[in-house]
């Protein structure tokens, strides 16, 4: 629902910026012990069949045929925007951490880390304690902005963002450097918009007027908070300053780039490339020395320095203001996170109720800069067994040497860069379940009665860890997600794959479920994260995560030809009347299903040894397969999250996701598609990159 703090600049490929499922809200999530089971968890062999509507043609939309009876049936509950596997996963490992912390929270033999999270938990769930304070919880950042008198006072408030949680419409967050994965690097872009993408300031449609309006009434409300009487006018000068930072910012796809954002500058430069910012106040607050950094957008760093030297100071101290109340509205009395909730839960998201609050305390303690590591040490050892950890690593070979025998067999890739592509496969290192070094939170202190104070706490926490390591060599041990989150990610700079232990259940992984099943589930999921290591931005990385060209020019250009006709492929999907998929902002990771999706299959029939998989249930081998894949994505969701997600996601929509298919001979065959049907393709028109 909220914006996202910055505290260290992310850049890792994720399976799913939006959560899905298959999971009833409704069902019995508690414990399951993976190794108390000989049988699949879905149906007979680990497909839901209920779920189909056999009514619907495959070949016209197959998404429906595997998910219709479901799609259909399914009723949103009030407190979602979106449901599908993803969140089904997601609502299962909530219950299991919340059995955790209160396992904690019953005992008084604490060690540190389970101390950190009582205390945190208690503090966080106290609403009679909270409710009093009010605003007071960040008085002292509100008086910060209310005592800016130039713009060195202004440029001390944008860096010390991280701490009082608002926004600044310059960002900068520790990273890897692009040229030498072993060094960190300082990433500095723009940023500080309160509407999910630069399209709600700039399109003229009916629909981003009304959500303009509703903002400006959002301001405003929120601005009472602090006695302002005449918020309506400021809420409306606050969004003309938000346009024209939208305006200064680069589209999404062009952000995507990675020869665009790659522009190191050494720090010493700093001023001279970028003039008109005091970047030495900037960054005392942050405490880094930064000696080198990368500039990911040029040109809107320098509109951002021009506003920031150009509009008033006291527009500026309405921004600040808005934004420090909006961003902390979580930790703040239930009055001011229910005005927060109307406009970004129900006006943006079509959410009807908000989530209950020990939901919303698990997913801020599950965070990687808050406790989710010291909670997820718990959670692996509870609720995943080894033997999935094994049986993942098996997958992932069987993947890697399928995706080898793919390029060797690639009619337009010549010899030259598959010998670099071979090089780039063999160094991927998967990462599975959980890290082999955990989190240390030495020096970390909360208490169970201020909840801002410990969100400060761990602000400070993690900046002074990130400060610490900056000129050190990078830490490869590093996870960008704690096992108990539902996702996956690739991260280009180490050459990494990775899979937290919590999407190793049904229906992406199952050690009970048909082979085929889990190929087309987890399997192809593995195929989407190497994926990423070749799709049109991760592929400018070589072996070693250095960002340079290891391709001949006609076999890039070979590349990005079929590159390009995936992204129109995408762009004609309209899920809401003139509004498409951005297919050239998804392109990577519709390379990475697409491709994936081959990977996978080609593994599964390695794993066959030449023999027929079963009719199982009627239901052949090859059905089994994208029947898998096609229920990983079914989901259920509002129009307004809809519209998010093409504006402000890189995903498209789990419907479309589910149609990937449409690119593979061997799906047609299977489910005897025929031309005449809405997904057919022309086989010279089928994309085939890996």
């Amino acid at each position: 629902m909220k914006k996202s703090l910055i505290a260290i600049a992310l850049a890792s490929t994720f399976l799913a910026g939006c959560g899905t499922s298959t999971l009833d809200s409704k069902e019995d999530t508690s414990q399951i012990s993976a190794a108390a089971s000989t049988t699949a968890e879905l149906g007979s062999f680990g497909v839901d069949l209920t779920a189909r509507n056999e009514a619907v043609t495959p070949g016209d939309d197959f998404f429906m045929y595997a998910s219709g009876t479901w799609y259909d049936n399914y009723i949103m509950p009030a407190d979602k925007t979106r449901y599908g596997a993803f969140t089904g996963l997601a609502e299962r490992s909530e219950k299991q951490v919340k059995e955790i912390i209160d396992d904690i929270a019953s005992r008084s033999d604490l060690n540190t880390e389970e101390q950190l999270i009582a205390d945190f938990y208690q503090a966080y769930m106290d609403t009679d304690t909270i409710n009093k304070l009010g605003l007071s919880p960040i008085q002292s950042s509100l008086d910060l902005i209310r005592n800016i008198e130039s713009i060195d006072d202004l440029t001390r408030v944008f860096g010390h963002a991280w701490l009082t949680g608002t926004s600044s419409p310059i960002s900068a967050g520790m990273w890897f450097n692009r040229m030498d994965p072993n060094q960190y690097e300082m990433s500095i872009g723009a940023s500080g918009l309160g509407l999910p993408d630069r399209a709600y300031y700039l399109e003229d449609s009916e629909r981003f007027v009304n959500i303009r309006s509703a903002y400006v009434e959002h301001i405003a409300q929120m601005l009472a908070f602090t006695g302002l009487k005449d918020g309506k006018e400021k809420a409306e000068a606050i969004l003309a300053l938000e346009t024209k930072i939208a305006e200064g910012q680069w589209p999404r796809e062009k952000r995507r780039n990675r020869d665009l954002t790659l522009n190191q500058v050494k720090r010493a430069d700093l001023a001279k490339q970028y003039p008109g910012f005091n970047w030495d106040i900037y960054f005392s607050e942050k405490g880094y020395q930064v000696p080198q950094l990368n500039i990911s957008q040029p040109e809107p760093v320098n509109a951002m320095i021009a506003l920031i030297n150009n509009e008033s100071l006291q527009v500026w101290q309405d921004y600040l203001t808005f934004h420090t109340i909006s961003h902390n509205s979580d930790f703040l009395s239930e009055d001011i996170n229910a005005a927060d909730f109307e406009f970004y839960g129900k006006t943006l998201n079509g959410q009807q109720e908000p989530r209950p609050r020990w939901k919303r305390a698990v997913a801020e303690m599950s965070g990687t800069q808050s406790l989710g590591f010291a909670i997820g040490k718990v959670y692996v050892a509870r609720y995943f067994p080894e033997s999935s950890k094994q049986q993942m690593a098996e997958l992932v070979e069987n993947l890697r040497t399928a995706l080898g025998q793919r390029i060797d067999g690639l009619d337009w890739m010549g010899d030259e860069t598959k010998v670099n592509a071979h090089k780039k496969l063999a160094a991927f290192n998967p990462k599975i379940g959980y890290p082999d070094v955990w989190q240390a939170f030495d020096g970390l202190t909360m208490t169970d009665t201020d909840l801002v104070g410990n969100i400060h706490h761990l602000r400070q926490f993690f900046n002074a860890d990130s400060v610490a390591k900056e000129l050190k060599k990078t830490d490869r041990n590093r996870w960008g997600m704690t096992p108990q989150r539902v996702n996956a990610y690739y991260n280009s700079s180490f050459n990494e794959i990775v899979f937290p232990a919590a999407i190793l259940q049904p229906p992406f992984f199952d050690p009970n479920a048909d082979p085929a099943v889990n190929y087309g589930g987890i399997g192809a999921v593995i195929g989407h994260e190497m994926g990423h290591g070749f799709d049109d931005q991760g592929s400018k990385s070589d072996a070693n995560g250095i960002q340079r060209n290891w391709w001949t020019d006609a076999d890039r250009a070979a590349f990005d030809a079929k590159a390009d006709q995936l992204a129109e492929q995408y762009s004609k999907y309209e899920p809401i009347p003139d509004n498409f998929v951005n297919g050239r902002n998804s392109l990577g990771e519709n390379i990475g299903d697409v491709g994936g999706l081959s990977m996978a299959y080609h593994a599964y029939q390695l794993s066959l040894n030449g023999k027929e998989a079963p009719v199982i249930d009627g239901v052949t081998g090859d059905q089994r397969f994208f029947l898998a894949w096609a229920q990983v994505w079914k989901e259920k969701r509002t129009e307004q999250s809809m519209l998010n997600q093409l504006r402000g996601g890189t995903h498209a929509p789990g419907r479309y996701r589910a149609q990937a298919p449409r690119n593979h001979d061997a799906w047609y065959k299977a489910f005897d598609v025929k031309p005449g049907d809405a997904l057919y393709l022309a086989e010279e028109d089928r994309v085939r990159i890996w």
